[in-house]
């Protein structure tokens, strides 16, 4: 027998050895990375003094700021180094180009004999070298654990906390905030002193170094914040392992013509029958009509929360923000995002895991409506939750019941705890329903692979509890980003294929070394370049060069695997129209409009994750372009596009396997409706408004700074509105189009199972 891999009854042991060598060697780079986020975090002083040595804000005073920060769903509001919403300023670009402006003109007089406005541009030029040097300087004692300030910065932090007590009373100019938002003054002043320390850990130089603690992030060449060389260096070197990446992988699909989800002599045929599904299947339904009211849900809040961009200051006359303020409503787009996509993969993974086990175990279906109740619990508890946070309803108990305040990580302490219980059962009950085939030799390596996929999900959210509200906010970055990118991104993506070989193998499609082959690839490819890739995120949040050189020559190489899924796609279409290799019958796909979904998902991968996602994640882009309209424009397309599109599938997947041939008529109008209008309506998000005014608002930073491109001169220009109105007719397509019809073929699909019995016998 041969042990290459081509032989449809054995897989090669290298296929396990090279997943094995990808997770060992990626986490031991990751791990050392996180270990030296600890070391190389900007340091947070216990004193700030000023030139005579009076306290101008403690250290105390710089954490109780981040808590406010939280605490005020700020983080949902504007951004911190470029990581945060867009609704608002970038509250250290902002305060950094003040902070310069202030410098700048106590000098002046000094130098010129006049004020900073009455300099010629030479002079400003001249002056602006010296306060650069001035404020690059880093005073920060070690040992005393004391920063010191001159007195012109001293002078520039009183200015501020006045013009933060202004930004928190205007809605218009706080891009949605609830008037008067923030007024105790001590609150105020804390807050101030956050945004402080994260303005000089963006300007003054690490020690021995001659670049800031964010790799000079933000961009402001006024106070000689520019790129560092090793950004454009790693930026270079990273297009050399793309190339290098892309010609191996398709030097192998070249030479091995077994690749990919159609192998050769396969004898198969459909084995998941629609219209026959078991009690405990037939429940997951309400997950699926549950998952699909919040997908209404996320999108019609997400519509209101782009408003905000376009009219801070009303919502068609009225005062939303009275209600519903623009960091609630992200907080909840957000959120419920994550639910309904993550709800839809707990189903469609009971779902397969009880097609890959054929007999349903005694019990599960009692324990398919238990687990529905607990997600109940969880999404409501903890969307109320964020609300009495933000209103400052809960007290002391904010954090662990209400807003935690961290970007896509905005549930209560409490409510994460839950959900992680929640997910750890969801394991439990896939091995009960999976025991069968566990024991069966052809079924067992791909079961085993599903349950790993599955068991990594509950591991790998394990970070989202390794930091507090006092946390250095460079740490929380690092252990926020292995939730956003290496858990959603990384595992998450493995499971999804993992979802898809399992489909595939139990429709009949692909035999079994095929669908396991096919796992072991994707697993290499995804997370040999996309666990270390996950540093991409943080070239400008206090990490050091070390995470910077390491992460750009990985986060280049994410863009191989996702550019192999063209072959996916075109893989999906011969499924669909295909013959067995054996016996030469046609080989009749019941589930059309599921593998209509799953090609979406291999489109908008490439697209969204792949084209758009490259584009972001060169170091040198990556600093002019952080926390621009060019990052959700990526986050849409691939969010929705690949996690989305998925989850939709499996929604679809469901809904047929519970209904017969006749009844599936009036929900497959609908879905083949919902399915044209979600990708026209998302592509036109993308052409109509995301990435044209990403691309403007980059050329902006480019001509002006950071600081400005997220400001109000430059988001109340007339073209910039224009471009967020732009949005409105890929919103309307989407949500009218797109979401509504897969509500209604949900409801639909319920309505119908319940009044008809199910079919005799259940089995799969």
């Amino acid at each position: 027998m041969p042990s290459d891999g081509t032989s449809e009854t054995s897989l090669s042991p290298w296929w396990r050895k090279g997943v094995v060598a990808a997770l060992v060697i990626g986490f031991a780079l990751e791990i050392l990375i996180a270990f030296q986020s600890y070391r190389n975090a900007p340091p947070v002083p216990d004193s700030v003094r000023d030139g005579s040595g009076q306290v101008v804000f403690t250290g105390a005073d710089i954490v109780a700021g981040q808590q406010i920060f939280l605490k005020y769903g700020l983080m949902e509001n504007g951004s911190i180094w470029g990581h945060g919403a867009y609704l608002g300023p970038d509250f250290s670009a902002q305060y950094l180009h003040e902070l310069g402006l202030s410098v700048s003109r106590g000098l002046a007089p000094q130098r010129f004999g006049r004020d900073f406005e009455a300099l010629s541009p030479q002079e400003r030029e001249i002056l602006g070298k010296e306060v650069s040097l001035l404020l690059k300087e880093n005073r920060y004692d070690e040992k005393a654990k004391t920063l010191r300030l001159t007195p012109f910065e001293a002078q520039a932090f009183r200015q501020q906390i006045a013009a933060w007590t202004g930004y928190f009373t205007d809605s218009a100019a706080s891009g949605g905030l609830p008037a008067k938002y923030i007024s105790d003054a001590k609150e105020l002043h804390d807050l101030t002193a956050f945004f402080a320390w994260t303005a000089w850990a963006s300007i003054a130089n690490r020690p021995d170094q001659d670049f800031s603690y964010t790799n000079n992030f933000p961009y402001d060449p006024a106070l000689g914040n520019t790129p560092t060389s090793q950004t454009v260096l790693w930026s270079a070197l990273s297009l050399i392992t793309l190339l290098t990446g892309i010609a191996l992988v398709l030097s192998a699909f070249g030479k091995f013509d077994y690749l990919g989800w159609k192998g050769t002599g396969e004898h198969v045929h459909p084995q998941m029958l629609p219209g026959v599904a078991t009690p405990g299947q037939r429940g997951l339904v309400k997950y699926f009509l549950a998952a699909a009211l919040l997908f209404l849900f996320q999108v019609m809040v997400g519509g209101a929360t782009a408003h905000f961009r376009a009219d801070p200051g009303s919502f068609y006359g009225f005062d939303l923000t009275t209600i519903l303020p623009s960091n609630l409503l992200r907080t909840w787009h957000l959120q419920s995002a994550i639910f309904w996509i993550a709800t839809s993969f707990v189903a469609g993974g009971l779902l397969l895991g009880q097609a890959l086990g054929d007999k349903e175990p005694r019990g599960q279906a009692g324990l398919v409506h238990g687990l529905f109740w607990a997600l109940v619990l969880v999404v409501a508890g903890s969307l109320f939750g964020e609300l009495a946070g933000l209103r400052q309803w809960l007290g002391d108990l904010w954090f662990w019941f209400g807003h935690q305040g961290w970007e896509y990580l905005d549930l209560g302490r409490g409510w994460q705890i839950l959900l992680a219980i929640g997910l750890i059962g969801w394991v439990l009950m896939l091995l009960r329903s999976v025991m069968p085939a566990l024991l069966d030799p052809n079924r067992r390596e791909i079961t085993t692979l599903f349950l790993l996929a599955a068991l990594a999900i509950p591991v790998f959210y394990l970070p989202a509890f390794f930091f507090g509200a006092t946390t250095n906010f460079t740490v929380v970055d690092n252990w926020r980003f292995w939730i956003i990118h290496l858990w959603v991104e990384g595992f998450f993506e493995l499971f999804v294929t993992v979802m898809v070989a399992v489909t595939f193998f139990r429709l009949g499609m692909v035999s079994r070394t095929t669908a396991a082959r096919v796992i072991y690839l994707d697993a290499i490819l995804f997370l040999g370049s996309g666990i270390v890739g996950t540093g991409h995120h943080w070239y400008f949040s206090g990490q050091s060069n070390l995470n910077m050189s390491l992460s750009a020559l990985f986060s280049a190489m994410e863009v191989v695997p996702l550019t192999l899924l063209t072959l996916d796609a075109w893989d999906f279409v011969k499924l669909t129209r295909s013959h067995c290799d054996v016996c030469g019958r046609q080989v009749n796909i019941p589930h059309k409009w599921a593998f209509y979904f799953l090609m979406a998902v291999g489109f908008w991968n490439f697209v969204g994750a792949g084209i758009f996602g490259f584009l972001i994640n060169l170091p040198i882009v990556s600093y002019f372009e952080v926390g621009t309209l060019l990052t959700p424009n990526h986050g849409h397309m691939a969010l929705m596009g690949v996690f989305g599109m998925e989850a939709l599938a499996l929604m679809v997947l469901c809904f047929r396997q519970v209904l017969t041939d006749e009844q599936w008529a009036g929900p497959q109008r609908l879905i083949r409706i919902s399915f044209w209008g979600l990708n026209i309506g998302l592509a036109m998000m993308a052409a109509g408004s995301l990435f044209p005014g990403g691309v403007l608002q980059v050329y902006d930073v480019l001509q002006n700074g950071y600081w400005h491109a997220r400001g109000l001169d430059y988001l109340n220009r007339d073209l910039t509105r224009l471009i967020e109105w732009g949005r409105m007719p890929g919103d309307v397509v989407f949500i009218a189009a797109g979401v509504v019809p897969m509500v209604l073929a949900a409801m639909l699909t319920y309505w119908r199972m319940k009044t008809t019995a199910p079919a005799a016998g259940g089995a799969v």
